[in-house]
C-alpha cells in the first residue's frame, strides 16, 4: 500500500501544502520576475540599487531559511521516492540513549521513526524533543523512535550532549561513514520516516516546522492501529 509523500522541506523548499518552505523558492522567482531586466537611461542607477538590495534580501531569506539543500521540484525529491518501498535495513551502535546495537529489521512488527538530524540543524532543536514527547506516549503500543546523526567527525562527541539537551532519550546514533544516509537520501535537517510493521516507508517529512509532530503523531496512531 503506498503511502503518502510529505516533500515539505523544513525551512527551505517546495511544499506540497503551498506553504511553509515553498516561500523560499517563491521568493526568488518573484524577485526574478517582479525586477526583470536592468536597462539604461535616467533611472538605470535606481534600478541597480533595487536590484543589489534585492538580491541581498533574497539570499538571506534563502540562507535563513537553511538553503542549499533542495533544489528538486514537489513530489520528486529522492526521500519522498522511498514511500512505498521497503525501508533500507541497517545497524547502528547508539552513541546516546539506549547503547543496544539496533538493527531496522529487527524492529519488524512495530512502527518505528527513523530521523536524520544533525547538531548544526537548528530545527532539529525543537523537532527531537517533539519526536521523545512521541515515543514516550506510544512506546507501550509498538512505536520505536532511532536517531540518525549526519554530524561530520569533528562534531561526533557533540551529539550525546545536543541530545541530552533536547531531552531525546532514545537511541541516537552517528552515521560515520555516511552509508545509511546514501539509502535513505535524506535532503535536509532533519528528515523523519515513518516506516509501517511490515518495514514499509509509509511517510516521509523533509526538513520541520512548528505543527508537524500533529501530522506526525496522526500517521504513527493510524499506523499503530493497522
Amino acid at each position: 500500500m503506498k503511502g503518502t509523500r510529505h516533500v515539505v522541506k523544513g525551512l527551505s523548499g517546495w511544499t506540497r501544502a503551498g506553504s511553509g518552505g515553498a516561500l523560499c523558492y517563491r521568493a526568488v522567482d518573484r524577485v526574478g520576475r517582479s525586477i526583470g531586466p536592468v536597462g539604461q537611461g535616467a533611472g538605470s542607477v535606481m534600478r541597480r540599487v533595487i536590484v543589489t538590495i534585492a538580491v541581498i534580501v533574497t539570499m538571506a531569506f534563502v540562507v535563513a531559511c537553511g538553503g542549499g539543500f533542495e533544489t528538486s521540484p514537489p513530489g520528486e525529491g529522492a526521500s519522498a521516492g522511498l514511500v512505498g518501498d521497503p525501508a533500507p535495513n541497517f545497524t547502528v551502535k547508539p552513541i546516546s540513549g539506549p547503547r543496544t546495537d539496533v538493527t531496522l529489521r529487527q524492529l519488524r512488527g512495530t512502527v518505528v521513526i527513523v530521523d536524520f538530524w544533525a547538531t548544526y540543524c537548528a530545527p532539529c532543536k525543537r523537532s527531537l524533543p517533539k519526536l521523545e514527547a512521541l515515543r514516550t506516549r506510544y512506546a507501550g503500543r509498538g512505536l520505536h523512535v532511532v536517531g540518525i546523526s549526519e554530524d561530520e567527525p569533528d562534531d561526533r562527541d557533540r551529539i550525546p550532549e545536543f541530545a541530552s539537551a533536547c531531552g531525546a532519550r532514545f537511541a541516537m546514533a552517528w552515521d560515520e561513514d555516511k552509508s545509511i544516509a546514501r539509502q535513505y537520501k535524506p535532503e535536509t535537517m532533519p528528515s523523519t520516516f515513518i516506516i509501517d510493521r511490515k518495514g514499509i516507508v509509509r511517510f516521509v517529512h523533509v526538513g520541520y516546522r512548528d505543527g508537524d509532530d500533529g501530522a506526525i503523531e496522526k500517521e504513527v496512531t493510524d499506523l499503530l492501529a493497522e
